[in-house]
């Protein structure tokens, strides 16, 4: 019989490396279209080429990574089906997060969306405006309490930053942005159903349009 009550080991390190890429993917600190050079990464990391190669195959798996034939490892770039999938699936998960949060105490729920609506008001750079736009999608996430749709979220949560990213110079003046999320606050604040749902679905929309249309994505 199995025992699931024994020692913790500790996480191994091919782990800690692909969690560590996926922050440098998300961050921007290794750009789509990069190269990822084994050698490199294995003298920064401080390991052996064995481990590296297990955590970026890991990457692979998830498609953060893409390994060509005779030429190496490089980050994926983002096509325009991956920016339509990964939307339609955020759109999925956050109509129904923001239904169950209109199910408990939308008033509270939005009082604390729209105080990050106003920490994105007050970021005095992209970097930080699209740091705070992912926390308040996560905070969405939280405040209905489901940990299974956060986990769902969690899945391609670097899709989302770098798609965020992407979107940076697509608005015409960063006050577009934060309006479209305080009207989303706005509504979970007065328990609208129907229009929550509505700019949930919307938010989503603009943004796939603005990524394939305006944006050299793919």
């Amino acid at each position: 019989m199995t025992e699931f009550i024994a020692p913790v080991v500790q996480e191994s390190t091919p782990s800690i490396i692909a969690d560590k890429l996926r922050q440098a993917i998300a961050s921007g600190e290794l750009e789509p279209g990069a190269q990822v050079g084994e050698a490199g990464l294995a003298r920064r990391f401080g390991v052996s080429r064995g481990p590296l190669r297990e955590g970026m195959q890991r990457l692979t798996q998830e498609g953060l990574l893409i390994s060509v034939r005779n030429r190496g490892v490089f980050v994926n770039r983002i096509t325009d089906e991956d920016v339509r999938d990964t939307y339609l699936a955020r759109e999925a998960i956050e109509r129904a997060a923001a239904r169950k949060i209109l199910q408990g105490d939308p008033t509270a729920a939005g009082d604390a969306l729209l105080t990050v609506v106003e920490e994105m008001a007050a970021a005095t750079g992209p970097a930080e405006i699209n740091e705070v736009d992912v926390r308040f999608h996560e905070l969405l996430l939280e405040l209905a309490g489901s940990p299974r749709l956060t986990r769902m979220h969690q899945t391609f949560i670097v899709e989302t930053r770098m798609c965020v990213d992407a979107l940076t110079d697509s608005y015409p003046t960063p006050g577009d942005r934060v309006a479209e999320h305080r009207a989303l606050a706005v509504a979970i604040q007065s328990g609208d159903v129907e229009l929550t749902d509505k700019l949930v679905i919307a938010h989503m929309e603009e943004a796939v349009d603005r990524l394939v249309s305006h944006l050299p994505v793919g």
